[in-house]
């Protein structure tokens, strides 16, 4: 699964930034719980610091950088208060799904005229549209229209717990399978007609089909931007505890399968065991030494793919100020 310490240069998290010149999509996910919107938001804020024009962007359902920020960026890219050159914006999916919608509409409605099918095309929208994935895919293509508009140097991507982020970033490869396959069945499908028809005249104009070839050189081109090492890394943010552990361990393949590009390891949340007194509480000195035990197995497992280690603050990381104070740690 990981590439062994001894064969693999071992870089901090600046050290990987600095290898990665064109790096431009980097995303973050993990285990729901252990601080995936922080490590973005501080690794934006870090970036913008170096000069890089950011944006920050959560393709996560249940958004909370605002929360974090203590400033609304819903529905549109905001400039973060306190910080220069960076954006941050918690994507609205009300207004794609809508979009969408009306897409599907004209597009049965040309296939009902089409296949001659007397009926309206609102009978089959609810149908389409009740899918529990289709807000899952207007979430995708409003992440690819931020990455296809490349208005910013640099993405930083907010997702969703793991599973969730796999799917997302998967969309790409899914899509291309399902749509060359639609494509021939298309193209087969004219054939047949042509073969019946009596004229033998070829159709003027196929909506179908160029809805087809278009969404296929859209997912052609994300495939290329998502897959490619030099412009995208995603990282796994985990907690010195067995399931967070656990759930990276397992998807690790899983976006090497895909093609989507690992770019490290990130531990949060360690508690620093130099810090602990001995008279603190039996049950602080039993965390550290679980987390210790934890931090061993990360060691055997990632080894030189861990790029930091970020301890566990007297207090929850939420503004801007403590947002650059962990990116100066995050990136020391």
């Amino acid at each position: 699964m990981t590439t062994p310490a001894t064969t693999q240069e071992r870089l901090s998290m600046q050290g990987f930034i600095d290898s990665k010149p064109r790096l431009k999509f980097v995303f973050f996910g993990g285990k729901g719980g252990v601080g995936k919107t922080v490590l973005a938001g501080a690794a934006a804020v870090g970036l913008a610091q170096q000069g890089k024009r950011v944006l920050l962007a959560s393709t996560n359902p249940v958004h909370s950088l605002s929360g974090m920020l203590n400033q609304d960026v819903f529905g549109k890219p905001t400039p973060v208060e306190g910080v220069e050159n960076l954006w941050a914006y918690e994507i609205d999916t009300k207004d794609t799904i809508e979009r969408s919608k009306q897409e599907i509409r004209e597009k049965i409605e040309w296939f009902l005229k089409f296949a001659d099918i007397k009926g309206r095309a609102d009978e089959f929208i609810e149908t389409a549209t009740m899918n529990p994935a289709f807000e899952e895919s207007a979430m995708f293509e409003n992440m690819l229209d931020i990455m296809f508009r490349d208005e910013y140097e640099m993405y930083v991507f907010d997702t969703a717990p793991t599973a969730n982020a796999r799917r997302l970033l998967g969309m790409s490869s899914v899509y291309a399978l399902w749509v060359n396959k639609m494509v021939q069945s298309r193209e087969e499908a004219k054939q047949m007609r042509l073969q019946l028809s009596f004229s033998k005249k070829e159709e003027e104009k196929d909506p179908l089909m160029d809805y087809l070839i278009n969404f296929r050189q859209r997912m052609e081109r994300a495939k290329e931007l998502l897959t490619d090492p030099e412009l995208t890394a995603f990282f796994f943010v985990t907690l010195p505890e067995a399931l967070p552990i656990a759930v990276i361990r397992r998807f690790i393949n899983w976006f090497e399968e895909f093609g989507i590009p690992i770019g490290g390891v990130i531990v949060n949340m360690r508690i620093d065991a130099e810090s602990v007194s001995a008279e603190a509480d039996e049950f602080v000195h039993n965390r550290v030494k679980m987390q210790a035990e934890y931090m061993e197995e990360i060691e055997k497992l990632f080894g030189p793919m861990v790029r930091s280690v970020l301890p566990l603050y007297e207090t929850e990381v939420r503004g801007v100020p403590m947002l650059k104070r962990l990116a100066g740690q995050l990136f020391a």
